[in-house]
């Protein structure tokens, strides 16, 4: 960390990148999935048998203070007041571009929705105000509803919270099932994760082949450095093929500076 930070040479992020906002998202019909990606890792998944919030952050800076840390250079794609009504939340870890306490403490006092997390996420979740918490170990499953499964895949990240051990609370990604036989879609946040092919095929021959995958493709850079824990665009294009996605949208990229 002190060899990056004191002879790395990042480049310049402009203060702010111009910005439209987008419509509100259409509601969904019959077995469609619509999905808004709200900006770094934070998506929201529509659909007619109830809606997905995955780590959302809508505050003005990744930190646990709003005066320092990583600035946002663009809002959010969809603002918190915006957003239909939440059934659950899905939380793949509790780095600060992830687990935003202020927004994770909106969505509770507004929507009451469940809270999906790895191991180890009570006490924060609690603390936000979540009253319905669900907690996972990798290769688990929740089944919100009788034809929605949510499972935590594994991931090659870390975590680490101020206040808390480096490592004390698990991370992972999320892989959503949603109906059943010939009509099943499956959605695959992968989380914060380094490249290990090995491992995501795993994840396709036990949980299936998704329809679309949310891969990370940012924060990839010094190499030396980030490579065992972010994948780089080339890695996540892999992933893609690992997995056997139909479709596949980018994440993590082009939001704190």
């Amino acid at each position: 960390m002190l060899k990056w930070k004191l002879f790395g040479r990042p480049s310049r992020w402009p203060n702010a990148v111009p910005f439209t906002p987008a419509p509100t998202p259409p509601m969904p019909r019959a077995d469609e999935i619509v999905t808004t990606w709200i900006g770094h890792a934070t998506f929201l998944l529509q659909t007619t048998r109830g809606n997905f919030l995955i780590d959302p952050v809508f505050s003005q800076r990744a930190s646990p203070v709003q005066w320092a840390g990583p600035r946002r250079v663009q809002p959010p794609g969809l603002a918190l007041e915006a957003l239909p009504r939440i059934d659950a939340v899905l939380l793949s870890h509790d780095h600060y571009d992830h687990c935003d306490a202020p927004s994770l403490r909106r969505l509770a006092a507004a929507h009451d929705p469940v809270f999906i997390a790895p191991l180890r996420h009570r006490d924060l979740l609690t603390g936000a105000g979540a009253r319905k918490i669900v907690e996972l170990d990798w290769w688990e499953s929740h089944a919100f509803a009788p034809d929605v499964s949510i499972a935590l895949t594994p991931s090659q990240h870390w975590s680490n919270r101020f206040g808390t051990p480096r490592n004390h609370r698990l991370w992972g990604g999320f892989f959503l099932t949603f109906g059943a036989a010939a009509a099943v879609k499956r959605v695959w946040f992968v989380g914060d994760t380094g490249y290990d092919a090995e491992s995501f095929r795993a994840i396709a021959r036990r949980c299936g082949s998704p329809d679309l995958a949310l891969i990370p493709i940012g924060a990839y850079e010094p190499r030396w450095f980030m490579e065992p824990m972010h994948m780089n665009p080339t890695e996540a294009v892999a992933t893609h093929r690992d997995v056997g996605a139909k479709r596949s949208i980018a994440m993590h990229w082009g939001r704190f500076s």
